[in-house]
């Protein structure tokens, strides 16, 4: 079931890698969207706003542990391009090293200041009980979320999306079967959805473990491959956190946005709690493709391969911009309408903003669709400067748009900071990617993981 992607029709093997991960994203969003509605319909409107303004919250702590856990499977992917069965193995000890210390690590920063990081984001009084349970579920499950997310990356590292597609949709049965079981039979409230969502991601990370183990040899650690991992932490930890971090920095522009949202009122972050729903299932082909280009990327350049680097990227262009088009579109005009699933039709106003958002997001996502494509094939050529520089714009975009045009534009203006943060990120990450490819062109066509090539993915 591993798949190598040195070899034939670049646009072909994209998609095809593509497809499960969109069918993987697409369930996932469709279980958090089950998970919200069975809140918002059994527990309130309210308790609805309170688990969507931890969002950006779950990104700057869930984000770095998920990012972190990309980043690991960056040279695992480049191993395999490379052919290096023992250098996988290496690479696997000491990704589980570092995953494993970052999530305790983790775990305890967040329950010890959660409750300080609502209260400094102005969350409203009405939403803060819901908000504290939520979180204080989601940050004790963590390992859980890391585990589940470390075992799929490896896996597609090595070109296999159709265990992890699996692994996913165990989880998200299991998640929605929970969410009904703590909450109305348990009458756990929010408390309950987190620990659904935590306790299903451990379980699925549990399942994946036991297939690599039965399945997959080369990802099975032997004692001499501690040793390596243990030396080799430093070079994946160059990679790794970067890439978390780079989540992360976004996250804590969501948080400025939150923030600005929180001033606005409980019908503004109702509002874009419904719309962020359908704009991120609207966008998770998008994430999908990204995902397939670090690992075709990172494959391609561990075998030395760049033209085919320089040609997937050509061609995957031409068909997220036609989707960032079309989904768009469909998004300006029927919107409103699907914001209707989470929210009643009495709630004109929510209904109102909900429209706002989409016309100030979906008519921008050309750019967004650049903007992955371009992220993820620097990481999966082992760049990390741009990306994380990129974030930086993004976080400055973000934050600049929610605190100034909020003042003069409401919550339009607040909508406008996804789309400026987008277009921020472009600069850097746009000059890196065809600064890098002028550098490579006409590099050898030998395996390039050493000497001087190597030292210029750093």
């Amino acid at each position: 079931m591993n798949k190598d992607m040195t070899k034939g029709s670049p646009l072909k093997l994209i998609l095809l890698f593509t497809l499960p991960l969109i069918i993987g994203n697409l369930l996932q969003q469709l279980y958090q969207m089950a998970d919200t509605y069975i809140v918002s319909q059994t527990i309130g409107v309210n308790a609805f706003a309170a688990v969507g303004s931890t969002n950006s919250i779950n990104i700057l702590v869930l984000g770095l542990a998920i990012g972190l856990t990309s980043g690991l499977a960056v040279l695992t992917a480049q191993r395999f391009g490379k052919k290096d069965e023992q250098a996988i193995r290496e690479n696997l000890a000491a990704s589980v090293i570092i995953a494993g210390t970052v999530s305790v690590l983790l775990t305890i920063l967040s329950l010890v200041f959660r409750r300080n990081i609502l209260e400094f984001m102005n969350t409203p009084q009405e939403l803060f009980g819901y908000a504290n349970d939520y979180l204080t579920m989601m940050f004790a499950g963590l390992s859980g979320v890391v585990l589940f997310n470390l075992v799929s990356n490896l896996l597609r590292a090595i070109g296999n999306t159709k265990a992890p597609l699996v692994f996913l949709a165990i989880s998200s049965v299991l998640n929605v079967i929970l969410d009904l079981v703590f909450i109305l039979v348990f009458d756990m409230g929010v408390a309950g959805a987190g620990l659904a969502t935590v306790i299903s991601q451990f379980v699925s990370g549990v399942i994946g473990l036991v297939y690599i183990r039965k399945n997959v040899p080369m990802l099975r650690i032997h004692k001499e491959d501690w040793t390596a991992g243990f030396r080799q932490i430093k070079e994946h930890a160059a990679i790794a956190f970067p890439m978390g971090f780079q989540t992360s920095l976004i996250a804590i522009g969501m948080i400025a946005v939150t923030m600005t949202l929180n001033t606005l009122g409980p019908e503004a972050v109702a509002a874009t709690t419904a719309a962020q729903k359908i704009d991120a299932l609207a966008t998770k082909p998008l994430m999908a493709v990204g995902v397939t280009m670090a690992t075709y990327t990172a494959q391609n350049y561990g075998a030395g391969n760049l033209d085919r680097v320089w040609e997937g990227v050509q061609k995957i262009m031409k068909v997220t911009l036609g989707y960032s088009v079309v989904v768009g579109a469909l998004l300006v005009i029927f919107g409103r309408q699907i914001a209707m699933l989470f929210v009643g039709p009495e709630n004109i106003e929510i209904l109102n903003m909900s429209r706002l958002y989409f016309l100030t997001n979906s008519t921008f996502y050309v750019f967004l669709a650049i903007l992955i494509v371009h992220r993820y094939t620097l990481q999966g050529l082992g760049k990390s400067t741009a990306p994380t520089l990129a974030g930086l714009f993004e976080l400055f975009a973000r934050v600049g748009a929610a605190l100034i045009l909020s003042q003069s534009l409401g919550f339009v203006g607040v909508g406008l900071s996804n789309p400026l943060a987008w277009v921020a990120a472009l600069f850097p990450l746009l000059g890196s990617y065809y600064a890098f490819k002028r550098q490579l062109t006409g590099a050898s066509k030998k395996p390039i993981l050493s000497g001087k090539l190597a030292r210029s993915s750093k």
